[in-house]
């Protein structure tokens, strides 16, 4: 069968622990059913990814994507003599191919650096070469866009590479961000470039961008079976209600060395347990601090937990915690595993109103100070104080707010000029 419409989404895609991989996942799951009959997933291979230091699933627990979905790899092109830019090379060039191949094409890329670079790379490579193309381009931005890159050159001055980001992003057909918070920081960034170098990316920046928020498969969250809870539950020992629960990066911005500051000085039942489910570079630092507690057997580390498993952890703790706090290379631009739990139903969620989180819990959870054990301590013993109906009532409020973000809805207002449903 010919292809007719085809979608590319260029990001760091499974098994890297991050919601925006998850999100690319979601939206080429979508566009199978919107009308695109070649979706691609361009991204890095496995290899690269074990060498890079980002936190990875366990590979035996990431789930297949649909058929109809094709995952690349592309390899890297040139040897040691070229010491950097090898991978990004083998994925510019791939794209090239696929730009002229005379396939109406749609390219989305999730994080700017490399990824929306090596798209408009790979756009003026492709036109250049008097083949056919036929593309049109949406570039996602995130926060680590700014805070890490844009920032970092910022701080030393480079101009440079602060200016490549901007007009890469501003390239693009469409630029979105994850969140109004983001979009406010990346204003911000480039009035700051301006202001220092005369360069016109701000206005660009306030008139073009738009809001596209993370995709969820919230139907991974909804009417989950009892049997597989309980299943999911015994084999990791433990009890429905019994644990606060934090699942996300092991990072130093996620809070987690607060959260179990936290836990230490609440007054909870002596058999409600606190599981820190992930993998990242914090984790070694974190694993001392919670063997040091005077609570140290009551707190379990995770980090083999799959995608099939985690709405079932989220939906049967007492309460889950992310007490995320802003850091010098990470702000939590929305907050996707957030949203998540309250999709799961289930116990109450406690966070921080850092970044882009107020956006994706609305009035829906206990807020608290960031860097505030006690505070954290204050609202777990609230928390597990709650009656059943009072649970009930708000875990529903919860679950209607974060119904927004299903992947079908956010997918039809990022492409709704791309829309053809079969």
């Amino acid at each position: 069968m010919s292809t007719n419409r085809r979608l590319i989404i260029v990001n760091r895609a499974d098994p890297v622990i991050c919601g925006h991989s998850v999100e690319g996942r979601n939206l080429a799951e979508v566009a199978l059913t919107r009308g695109f009959d070649d979706v691609r997933i361009v991204t890095w291979p496995l290899e690269r990814l074990q060498s890079s230091g980002l936190p990875l699933k366990p590979l035996d627990s990431v789930l297949p994507y649909s058929e109809g979905i094709t995952v690349e790899r592309p390899e890297p092109v040139g040897d040691y003599k070229v010491p950097d830019g090898r991978y990004t090379a083998g994925i510019t060039g791939r794209l090239v191919e696929l730009l002229t191949d005379g396939v109406p094409t749609t390219v989305l890329s999730l994080y700017l650096s490399p990824h929306t670079l090596a798209v408009d790379d790979a756009v003026r490579v492709a036109q250049s070469t008097g083949l056919p193309v036929d593309v049109t381009t949406i570039a996602e931005a995130v926060g680590s866009d700014i805070t890490n890159v844009v920032r970092s050159s910022l701080e030393r001055d480079a101009f440079g590479a602060a200016a490549q980001i901007f007009s890469a992003y501003l390239a693009q057909d469409r630029p979105v961000a994850v969140s109004e918070y983001t979009r406010d920081i990346i204003v911000a960034g480039a009035e700051e470039l301006d202001a220092r170098h005369g360069t016109r990316f701000a206005e660009a920046c306030r008139e073009r961008i738009e809001i596209s928020y993370p995709a969820i498969d919230t139907s991974a969250y909804l009417d989950l079976d009892p049997e597989e809870t309980a299943r999911v539950l015994e084999s990791r020992g433990l009890a429905r209600n019994r644990y606060v629960l934090f699942l996300s990066r092991l990072q130093a911005a996620k809070g987690v060395d607060d959260l179990i500051g936290g836990f230490e000085r609440a007054a909870l039942p002596a058999d409600v347990e606190l599981i820190i489910a992930g993998r990242g570079p914090d984790a070694d630092r974190l694993h001392t601090i919670a063997a040091a507690s005077p609570l140290s057997e009551r707190i379990r580390f995770l980090d083999d937990v799959g995608d099939a498993e985690k709405p079932h952890l989220m939906e049967a703790c007492a309460v889950y915690a992310l007490p995320s706090k802003p850091s010098a290379d990470f702000v939590e631009t929305f907050g996707i595993a957030i949203a998540e739990k309250m999709l799961a139903g289930g116990g109450p969620v406690i966070t921080t109103l850092t970044g882009g989180i107020g956006e994706a819990v609305g009035d829906h959870a206990i807020i608290v100070p960031v860097e505030d054990p006690d505070a954290i301590a204050a609202a777990l013993e609230e928390a597990l104080a709650l009656d059943t109906d009072e649970l009930s009532v708000r875990a529903a409020a919860a679950r209607d707010y974060a119904l927004q973000f299903d992947r079908e809805n956010v997918f039809d207002k990022l492409f709704r000029t791309e829309v053809v449903v079969r």
